[in-house]
């Protein structure tokens, strides 16, 4: 798009992990970007950015921005390093890579990688095929939502559900371990409207968020207890007669087994459990029964206790149960990415992986990198892209201790001189957003979003697919996938020819930035699933799932399907205790008494602007939220620096004393980097799995809290 004065305007799309996938406008003078603002026109986004993105451009030319190849000098972490030319950093790498595969075969080699970029080309998959192709260790990828998905797909199959935008015809929604104001906001928007003209909101939170305190009912179960909440709601839902019986007949499998499982889990049953009285249960789930259009959104948060994963396939049985699924607006909302038509074995080449590969964790990177896991062959060599596990990884003072193995080759591809580019061996400078082409993937609403390249990438960055074909190049693979420029990745990347699709190819993305998918209707037609048709071996809601296998999704784990974990999973969905909490390790609580809840921060987009001096000034410094009565006992006053801890390890932050927990329980954000402060929240996480889907257990840890 041209414009007046010498100033072009380009269509771009954010490229951050946010379920809201902004659309964006680009103005550009003499090669720099001007400005970004928001994209009036996209339906969804609406010309809005949130407090991270406003000032996107700054971000492009931040003084502390990585511009040229660098090697290390000194010690890993002192973050000395020395200039170096691309075609000494990719030789380097390439030949360190040859004589490990030599001589400890490929398994010693292992990419790590995450939504720091969500784009098609440059995001989570842009290096698998090189990785694939070199037969390395497979990196299976669960920071967020993986539990949720398996949860979600064993239930009602690979459905986007309820459009987001459709939110506007319900009357009764449910946020659900959601922080749509801080993490959602452009979804947030179409829920306060709904409001406004009556719809009741409802958010399920263990703490009062921003957008608990926004909404009509806040209910806060211990954390997590939701399963047991969920489990409560069908018992009265059944008990009563508030059964839409003719949709359950029709349209579920297993209402029989589950309606039995349900009788034993009455509210007075869960009010032990979760700390929410009887009768406010009983008023929650007749209101939900009763007020269609009901719709329910999932936040990822939910599964992030041990059990977390069986609360998300119990609240996803409900709609069904009360047959919200008829109406628009009714039913529930988890990621709608499953009706997108990406091309995943195109873009991560699964062919490519020899049969016995082995896979690792990301979540337990600091067990694999210290031997804690006993690998077979041990890693020798990491590449890490679009994450930061130094800050956003569980048990992260095991991996500062594996990465300060002298004898671990560590290339980094990044913006800055993040908490983990600190200990690379090679640090190589990476593109941002407006400097390179790409389609960015969302998993909040139904549009394609295009980012067109419209500035040229300061000093010497490029874009991770380059560095990625670069490096294809030098190790000899020969394959078309490294061949492609990002034109023809993006041609190759997508379905074109699926009926979501239909009047949608790349020229028309370039020309408006945005398309709506076509299939199932519009916001206000879309009942996706009135008459059942849910995309599920039975082709019904699976309130039942006899046989079910644990899994992880496969663009989580580079869409290899070796080495699954295919454990036996209760057919049902269920209340399952978490591993530590006073009532469920009560010996582990006599020294680590307080529950911890680690949500996303406000003011950064995981560790993105967590280095960016108004981002941290917007968010604050690094706090923990205790309760009155917790801080009294601990003689802890409002700005006093504290110390929170447990076995793993220990990080400070400044108390702030606030109602918005209740006695027992702490909070602090995620995000923060270790640099620059005394310890983050997640060196206090466990790496252990939960239930399904090997997600997370970053609100599963018990802590103590006590002054600095």
């Amino acid at each position: 798009m041209d414009g007046s004065q010498g100033f072009k305007t380009f269509y771009g799309g954010c490229p951050h992990d946010c379920p809201d996938t902004c659309s964006m406008v680009y103005t550009v003078k003499d090669n720099k970007l001007i400005s970004v603002t928001g994209n009036k026109d996209h339906p969804m986004t609406r010309g809005g950015l949130c407090v991270k993105l406003k000032d996107y451009e700054k971000r492009h030319y931040h003084p502390d921005r990585l511009l040229y190849p660098l090697k290390r000098t000194g010690p890993k972490g002192c973050k000395q390093f020395k200039r170096i030319t691309w075609g000494e950093a990719l030789t380097e790498i390439s030949t360190k890579w040859k004589k490990i595969i030599a001589e400890d075969g490929p398994h010693a080699i292992m990419p790590n990688s995450y939504l720091g970029n969500q784009g098609l080309v440059h995001g989570l998959n842009g290096g698998d095929a090189l990785f694939n192709r070199m037969g390395a260790t497979v990196c299976e990828r669960t920071f967020c939502g993986e539990g949720s998905c398996t949860a979600w797909l064993l239930t009602v199959g690979p459905t986007a559900g309820v459009d987001p935008e459709s939110f506007a015809h319900s009357k009764y929604i449910v946020i659900w371990a959601c922080n749509s104001v801080s993490t959602n906001l452009h979804h947030w928007h179409i829920i306060h409207e709904a409001q406004k003209r009556g719809a009741k909101v409802v958010v399920v939170d263990s703490y009062a968020s921003k957008t608990a305190k926004e909404a009509d009912w806040h209910i806060a179960p211990k954390p997590g207890t939701d399963g047991a909440l969920a489990m409560a709601m069908m018992n009265v839902i059944i008990s009563e007669g508030l059964v839409d019986q003719d949709y359950v007949d029709n349209y579920t499998l297993g209402y029989k087994e589950l309606a039995e499982r349900a009788k034993t889990r009455t509210p007075e049953w869960a009010a032990e459990i979760t700390g929410i009285p009887a009768e406010d249960i009983r008023k929650f789930a007749r209101e939900y029964a009763t007020t269609p259009p009901a719709a329910i959104r999932l936040g990822v948060a939910l599964e992030r206790n041990y059990g977390g994963s069986q609360a998300i396939r119990a609240v996803s049985c409900l709609p069904a149960l009360i047959g919200a699924w008829r109406h628009v607006g009714g039913g529930a909302l988890q990621f709608p990415v499953w009706e997108h038509p990406y091309k995943f074995d195109v873009i991560s080449r699964p062919d490519f992986i020899p049969e016995g590969t082995p896979v690792v964790n990301n979540l337990q990177l600091g067990r694999a990198l210290t031997g804690e896991l006993n690998l077979k062959t041990p890693i020798k060599s990491m590449m890490v892209w679009n994450t930061n596990p130094l800050t956003q990884a569980p048990e992260t003072d095991k991996i500062a201790k594996g990465l300060a193995n002298e004898d671990l080759f560590l290339v980094v591809a990044e913006h800055f001189m993040s908490d983990t580019a600190a200990y690379a061996d090679i640090v190589l400078p990476a593109a941002m957003g407006a400097e390179m082409e790409d389609m960015v993937l969302s998993w909040g609403h139904l549009y394609l979003t295009y980012n067109e390249k419209c500035i040229d990438p300061p000093g010497e960055a490029i874009p991770n697919n380059e560095i990625f074909r670069r490096l294809a190049k030098l190790m000899g693979y020969e394959e078309d996938n490294f061949k492609w420029n990002d034109t023809e990745c993006l041609e190759n990347y997508v379905d074109w020819n699926s009926p979501t699709c239909d009047g949608i190819d790349l020229d028309y993305l370039r020309k408006h930035g945005f398309a709506r998918l076509k299939a199932f209707g519009d916001k206000d037609t879309r009942a996706r699933h009135a008459k059942g048709e849910f995309p599920t071996p039975s082709g019904k809601c699976q309130l039942m799932a006899e046989g079910a296998k644990n899994f992880v999704a496969g663009p989580f784990r580079q869409m290899y399907e070796g080495f699954q974990p295919l454990e036996d999973l209760d057919p049902l969905p269920d209340y399952v205790k978490s591993r530590e909490t006073p009532d469920t390790n009560p010996e582990l609580a006599e020294k680590y008494p307080l529950n911890i809840i680690s949500p996303k921060s406000h003011g950064f987009l995981n560790s993105c602007y967590a280095n960016v001096e108004e981002k941290i000034k917007g968010q604050g410094e690094q706090f923990v939220l205790i309760n009155q009565l917790d801080a009294t006992a601990r003689n802890i006053k409002t700005g006093d620096v504290v110390k929170v801890f447990n076995g793993r390890g220990e990080f400070a932050g400044v108390a702030k004393i606030s109602d918005d927990v209740n006695a027992g329980i702490v909070v602090a954000t995620l995000g923060y980097w270790r640099q620059l402060n005394n310890g983050t929240v997640n060196c206090i996480s466990s790496a252990e799995f939960g239930d399904m889907g090997h997600s997370t257990t970053f609100s599963d840890n018990l802590v103590e809290v006590a002054l600095s």
